[in-house]
């Protein structure tokens, strides 16, 4: 008796279109796992110019073929989230750093304003194209996890990916949906400070600098750091060896890929490690390489260059002219 009333009950829910939230398959889907999954998320498309969210792809003619030539849209029934609007200047012991991470509420309101749901797992859209698109979408991804949320992918090889797949997207407006997505702690487990970084450089941990080799060397570097160089003992996973193109889209490389290419870096990928680059920007692509994709548990520095020169503290490598 007891076991047929459980299957009637199963049975009623399952009528009712009750039914548990989709597994995400981990931290990156493909366009085929989304396709069939869509309806079950909140997919997010993370844009630094809103007009893209709206714009139509361009194909072009070749060999009487139409291919792909510049992307645009967003998968249908996504979200649209500014990239910019998840950072602003923070005053930090007297000193204004620019683009740190908003603060808890502000990034809560960000993400209802945007139209998240609570309860719904969260896939991240970038546009697919460069690696700066995956880095971009890392570092949403970074900045929901370190307010709470847990289930969480990224679509690897973005907008332009689920093009090459054959599916289509849309140039509607974003909705303007209220979401209801909370904010429901701040994770210091994946937030490194400057003071942080400067006792694992004391130490000799692993520290990783995300920025092209030219900034690691110190021959050249960004407005916002006041010195050229490294942060002492670094080494350097710089943006070409963290993705590569597949049939047109950037995308993220498998765990035993990032091994055998971090260990030619002279990179432990099993040591915990704290990340950085000049703004925080890439440093949250070698952050999610590390710690979702290989699983190996790292923080990231979000003043990075900007704020540890601005600090004065000491840095190698060759200074620029």
């Amino acid at each position: 008796m007891k076991r047929l009333m459980l299957l009637l009950t199963t049975a009623l829910l399952a009528f009712s279109g009750i039914a548990a939230a989709v597994e995400l398959p981990g931290p990156l889907v493909t366009p085929q796992w989304l396709a069939a999954h869509r309806a079950e998320v909140n997919v997010l498309t993370v844009v630094e110019d809103p007009k893209d969210f709206t714009s139509a792809p361009k194909y072009v003619t070749d060999n009487g073929k139409q291919v792909l030539d510049e992307v645009g849209g967003h998968v249908p029934g996504s979200l649209m989230v500014d990239f910019n609007a998840l950072r602003a200047d923070r005053k930090i012991d007297g000193r204004t750093i620019k683009a740190m991470l908003v603060d808890r509420a502000t990034f809560q309101r960000l993400m209802q304003d945007a139209g998240v749901q609570a309860g719904k797992p969260i896939v991240i859209v970038s546009a697919g194209a460069s690696g700066n698109d995956l880095d971009m979408a890392a570092r949403l991804y970074w900045s929901l996890k370190y307010y709470g949320a847990r289930q969480l992918a990224i679509l690897n090889g973005g907008t332009t990916a689920w093009l090459l797949a054959g599916n289509p997207v849309s140039s509607d407006p974003a909705p303007k949906t209220k979401g209801d997505w909370v904010a429901t702690g701040e994770d210091k487990a994946i937030l490194a400070d400057s003071r942080q970084v400067a006792e694992a450089a004391k130490h000799g941990e692993q520290l990783i600098d995300a920025r092209p080799v030219a900034f690691w060397l110190g021959l050249t570097k960004k407005p916002v750091a006041s010195k050229a160089g490294r942060i002492p003992g670094a080494h350097d996973f710089p943006p070409e060896a963290r993705s590569r193109q597949a049939g047109g889209a950037e995308e993220f490389l498998d765990r035993a890929q990032y091994a055998d290419i971090l260990k030619t870096l002279g990179i432990d990928p099993h040591k915990p490690s704290i990340t950085y680059c000049n703004t925080g920007h890439l440093a949250s692509g070698a952050w999610f390489v590390m710690n979702e994709v290989l699983g190996t548990p790292s923080k990231l520095y979000d003043g990075s260059m900007h704020e540890w020169t601005a600090e004065d503290r000491p840095v190698a490598g060759l200074p620029a002219r």
